[in-house]
C-alpha cells in the first residue's frame, strides 16, 4: 500500500490516551475519515475533525452500527488492571470477540490489535521474543492472552489482524500510574524504586507506538499480518531511567533504592487493603530486567523508535507540568487521569 490510507478508519477507545494519540497521528498523515468509538466522551480539540460514537465494545449492535463502511480497525479499548476482574474479561476477551464477528460481516480489510507485554507474565529470561511462552500475571495479563487467542482465530479465517505487543507506553495525555513519578518529582521530592534501580526496564514514547501502528495499516497485508512487541530501542537502567525526570524537575532530588523483597510484601497487603494503586504485575516485575526484542518490526515493519526511554519520560513530564491544573483533583482507574495513590501519599513527606 505503500504508506497511503484510503477508506474509513474505526479506532475503538478513541477517547482514551493511545486512542486520541493515535488519531491526531491518523490526522498527521491525511486520514480524513475517523470514527471512535468509545463509552467516554470525546473532548478533545479534534472533536470536530472526528466521527465520535460513545458506545460499548460489548453491545453487539451498538459494535455493528459503528463499524458500517469501515475498512481499517484499530482496537486500543481496554479494561485496565484497576477494573473488576469481570469487567477486564467482558471487555477486553469478549468485547474483542464481538468487533472482530463485527470486522468480519461488515467487509473490514484489517483489524489492528493492540495487545500488551504483559502477556508474557513474569519471564525468567531476555529480551522476551514474540515466540516466547505466555503466561499472563493477574486477570489483564490472562485476558490479553484471551483477546489474542480470538484475533488469531479470526486471522485463520482470513481477516488481516496485525497484533502489537507494547511495553508500558506514555506521551501527552498520559497519567496513571506514572503520575505518582511526575506529582512527586514536581513537588520537588525524590522518588522510591523497589529493588536498587540497576534492572534495566525498556518503555516506549506513544508516538512511537502509533507510528508502529501505522505501519500495519499501510504496508502489504502479506507483511504485517503477524504479531510484533513494540518497544524503545535506547534505555538504561531503571534508576538512570527515572532519576531523569527528577533532574529535568530541578529540584536535586534522587531516586532512592530499597531492597526489594520488603516492599513487594509491604505493597501485596496494602493492594489487599485496598489502600495503594499498584497492582501485582508492576510491583512483582519493578526490580526485575523487563525488556523484549524488537527486531522482528525493526526488519519487517520497518519499525525505527525516535525516543529513548530517559526522552520518553521527560516529554510526558513535561506535559504533565504543562497541563496539571488540569486535573488536579482528578482521580479514577484510567490512563487519562492520575491513579489514587492512597496511603502512598504520605510516604512522598519523607523523600
Amino acid at each position: 500500500m505503500n504508506g497511503l490510507l484510503s477508506g474509513k478508519v474505526l479506532v475503538t477507545g478513541g477517547s482514551g490516551f493511545l486512542g486520541i494519540n493515535l488519531i491526531r497521528h491518523l490526522l498527521a498523515k491525511g486520514a480524513a475519515d475517523i470514527r471512535s468509538l468509545d463509552l467516554g466522551e470525546f473532548d478533545y480539540p479534534e472533536k470536530d475533525r472526528v466521527e465520535a460514537v460513545q458506545g460499548d465494545i460489548r453491545d453487539a449492535a451498538a459494535v455493528a452500527k459503528a463499524m458500517t463502511g469501515v475498512k481499517y480497525v484499530v482496537h486500543t479499548a481496554a479494561a485496565l488492571p484497576l477494573y473488576s476482574a469481570e469487567d477486564i474479561h467482558t471487555t477486553d476477551v469478549v468485547g474483542t470477540r464481538v468487533l472482530l464477528e463485527a470486522a468480519r460481516k461488515a467487509g473490514v480489510e484489517r483489524f489492528v490489535m493492540i495487545s500488551s507485554t504483559a502477556v508474557y507474565g513474569i519471564p525468567d529470561h531476555h529480551p522476551l521474543l514474540e515466540t516466547d511462552e505466555m503466561i499472563g500475571v493477574g486477570p489483564y495479563g490472562r485476558a490479553k492472552i484471551e483477546a489474542e487467542a480470538e484475533c488469531l482465530k479470526a486471522r485463520a479465517a482470513g481477516l488481516c489482524v496485525p497484533i502489537l505487543r507494547p511495553k508500558s507506553f506514555i506521551g501527552p495525555e498520559r497519567l496513571g500510574v506514572f503520575a505518582m513519578l511526575y506529582d512527586w518529582a514536581y513537588t520537588g521530592h525524590g522518588f522510591p524504586m523497589i529493588g536498587n534501580g540497576r534492572n534495566r526496564y525498556q518503555l516506549l514514547d506513544v508516538e512511537d507506538l502509533c507510528e508502529a501502528i501505522w505501519l500495519t495499516m499501510t504496508l502489504d497485508a502479506a507483511k504485517v499480518n503477524d504479531t510484533f512487541n513494540i518497544g524503545a530501542k535506547e534505555y538504561t537502567t531503571m534508576g538512570e531511567d527515572y532519576q531523569a525526570v527528577l533532574d529535568d524537575a530541578g529540584h536535586g532530588k534522587k531516586i532512592r533504592g530499597f531492597p526489594a523483597a520488603p516492599m513487594i510484601w509491604t505493597l501485596r497487603f496494602l493492594e489487599m487493603l485496598k489502600l495503594s494503586p499498584l497492582y501485582k504485575w508492576v510491583y512483582e516485575t519493578a526490580s526485575k530486567d523487563s525488556f523484549v526484542g524488537i527486531g522482528k518490526a525493526e526488519k519487517v515493519l520497518g519499525f525505527t523508535p525516535k525516543y529513548s526511554n530517559k526522552e520518553a519520560l521527560v516529554r510526558n513530564y513535561r506535559w504533565y507540568v504543562a497541563h496539571v491544573d488540569q486535573f488536579k483533583n482528578a482521580s479514577g482507574v484510567s490512563h487519562r487521569v492520575p491513579w489514587k495513590q492512597g496511603i502512598l501519599s504520605l510516604a512522598k513527606h519523607f523523600f
